[in-house]
């Protein structure tokens, strides 16, 4: 076995005088990068470290011919494989859940990753599990829906907060919206924690400004932008927010055969652990984008709830719940979401009107 030394300037040379099919495995990290390429026999041609940045990529990777680059998917493994796709390079980004060679190694370090990537690339590329980015025309448009969600979660923690210094004083607030939330408590604060709890209620005020901003923004990126969601909107509880996490986290409705591979794809698939004659219930998987699955579950939730327009889906989610048992609701509300989710996806791919009660016209008609 042939080993250059670990100095990333000798890594282009190496490439140069190799022949045959390279595989490159990459380690990224966050100022630096451990880098491993093998030739078609598996053997280590070269080793090194690389820094992190698009000029040192542009160096080791630019004038080099075709080979193929193994990363794992993390905060730079986005414009990363952009980049290195942008030179010809063929490039797998592997799912660090899927891949436990790697993550529950007993000996864990860069090197080791580096050189895991680079033979299960090498060997069998499916063994990765690759994913794929969005692109990056849609990633400014997520990065609003990030934005609002970042801000909606730090209102809710400042509304929390105030709360509780309230309480821990004797004093307990009205329940109201958090919209509302600071003008109603303003007054009924004592006098002794105005001076300490005024400057949090100030913030609220200003996080209901910057959120509103990011829904009118929202608003008109989907309407103008992404027209579909409004065919998506149909569905009861699916608003704006959804409907557009939805369509900028599939992007393509046609890289999905059937409809029913949206659940998988987004976790809200059950687990599976069978063996022999034991199969045991277990949670779903939970792979996939966590925020649409956060928000297809809270769409489940209001639909099944009291202000939930009644539908067929709507039936069927409670009558899974009324079938009781330990945590019914819970599984009928994660089905619920599932099935949701397959009916967006179809939706979106058809074009066809939104029809609540089309299984219950069916069933009467054959009736």
């Amino acid at each position: 076995m042939r080993r250059s030394q670990s100095k990333a300037s000798s890594l282009t040379h190496e490439w140069k005088e190799a022949e045959g099919t390279l595989t490159v495995g990459i380690d990224l990290g966050d100022r630096y990068s451990q880098s491993c390429v093998l030739d078609s026999q598996g053997d280590i041609i070269a080793e090194g470290r690389i820094a992190s940045t698009q000029d040192a990529l542009e160096k080791y990777f630019k004038n080099v011919a075709r080979v193929r680059i193994a990363i794992e998917a993390g905060a730079h493994s986005r414009w990363v494989s952009e980049l290195l796709s942008s030179y010809g390079h063929e490039v797998l980004i592997a799912n660090p859940r899927n891949v436990q060679l790697i993550t529950e190694s007993v000996r864990k370090s860069d090197r080791v990753d580096a050189r895991a990537l680079a033979r299960l690339a090498r060997v069998d590329p499916s063994l990765l599990s690759p994913l794929t980015h969005r692109k990056s025309a849609t990633y400014p448009h997520m990065a609003q829906l990030r934005s609002r969600h970042v801000l909606v979660r730090s209102r809710t923690s400042v509304v929390n907060a105030v709360r509780g210094m309230a309480k821990a004083a004797g004093f307990r607030l009205p329940a109201c919206s958090t919209e509302t939330f600071a003008t109603k408590v303003s007054p009924l604060l004592p006098d002794d924690l105005k001076a300490s709890l005024l400057p949090l209620l100030e913030t609220i005020v200003t996080l209901n400004l910057q959120i509103q901003k990011c829904d009118r923004a929202i608003y008109h990126l989907a309407k103008y932008k992404y027209p579909e969601t409004e065919r998506l909107r149909q569905v009861s509880g699916v608003g704006v927010n959804t409907a557009l996490e939805f369509v900028l986290t599939i992007e393509d409705p046609h890289r999905f055969q059937k409809s029913r591979q949206v659940g998988a794809y987004l976790g809200i698939q059950p687990m599976q652990r069978q063996s022999g004659d034991s199969a045991p219930q277990l949670g779903i998987t939970k792979a996939g984008n966590s925020r649409l699955r956060a928000l297809l579950i809270q769409c489940a939730h209001y639909l099944l709830g009291p202000f939930g327009k009644d539908c067929d889906l709507r039936r069927w989610g409670v009558q899974l719940a009324a079938r009781g048992g330990k945590n019914a609701k819970k599984r009928a509300i994660v089905a619920v979401a599932r099935k949701m989710a397959v009916l967006l996806h179809r939706l979106w791919i058809t074009g066809e009107k939104y029809e609540p009660f089309r299984r219950s016209d069916v069933v009467q008609m054959v009736a």
